[in-house]
């Protein structure tokens, strides 16, 4: 989320020296950066290079000079940013303020309805992989009745039964989780060059990040330990029934 101060080309060094220092003050900021008339031109050309030639026909560049600031994510719609904007805006030689405050708590409720969803689906897939791996053991337990009879018979324990279906279900969650992150990655991958021409403009806003390391080792530990849970559940259930 950021603000952007455009300034007026003719805008003296002293002007813009002050804002800077301003921002840099500032505890709401994150970072600034001073974006040059050339640089905003070429941004543009990248970005749309089917108008680039009509930036070039006219003859002078029709970007103005400007400020992006980036703020930190807890001062996103406090009184401090909004008082930081207005101060600012009153330096003379800020022609403009880019700011829209109410887009921001739009997006950011957008996000924790996201979130909300996310949530509720992955808690469908968590009790769901809990039932198909506790199923799973389930019928393994099931087809080898004879052979759990037999090794009762000789003495072994409960606990020497269990273990070889716990480890079962573990492998199994392991390999859900391991198959999660390739499909995950492959999504990423693919997924932007099927949709990425009709997103359009909003493929500045959508970007698609595979998780990072400790992310990965979370979801394949939480498979582990799903799998160790269903399956555990359903050996004790068994043994404890026979």
């Amino acid at each position: 989320m950021q603000a952007v101060f455009f300034l007026n080309s003719d805008i003296s060094p002293k002007a813009r020296q002050e804002i800077e220092k301003k921002l840099a003050a500032s505890a709401t900021v994150k970072k600034f950066h001073y974006v040059s008339p050339e640089e905003a031109a070429a941004r543009f050309k990248d970005k749309f290079p089917e108008l680039s030639r009509v930036v070039d026909s006219l003859g002078f560049n029709p970007f103005p000079p400007s400020i992006e600031v980036t703020f930190s994510k807890k001062s996103l719609s406090s009184a401090q940013v909004e008082k930081l904007l207005s101060t600012i805006q009153s330096i003379p030689g800020v022609e403009e303020v880019q700011y829209n405050l109410e887009w921001v708590d739009r997006v950011q409720a957008f996000g924790r309805l996201i979130t909300a969803i996310g949530f509720f689906l992955g808690g469908i897939l968590i009790l769901a992989s809990f039932f198909i791996i506790s199923n799973v053991i389930k019928l393994n337990v099931l087809s080898r009745k004879d052979e759990i009879d037999i090794l009762r018979l000789v003495g072994a324990s409960n606990f020497f039964i269990r273990v070889p279906f716990v480890l079962e279900g573990m492998t199994l969650g392991l390999i859900g989780g391991l198959a999660s992150l390739l499909l995950l990655f492959l999504t990423i991958q693919l997924l932007p060059l099927y949709v990425g021409t009709s997103l359009g403009a909003l493929t500045e806003l959508i970007r698609f990040r595979y998780l990072t390391s400790s992310q990965s080792l979370l979801l394949v530990a939480s498979g582990i330990f799903i799998g160790f849970l269903g399956s555990l559940s359903s050996v004790s259930r068994l043994l404890r029934e026979e």
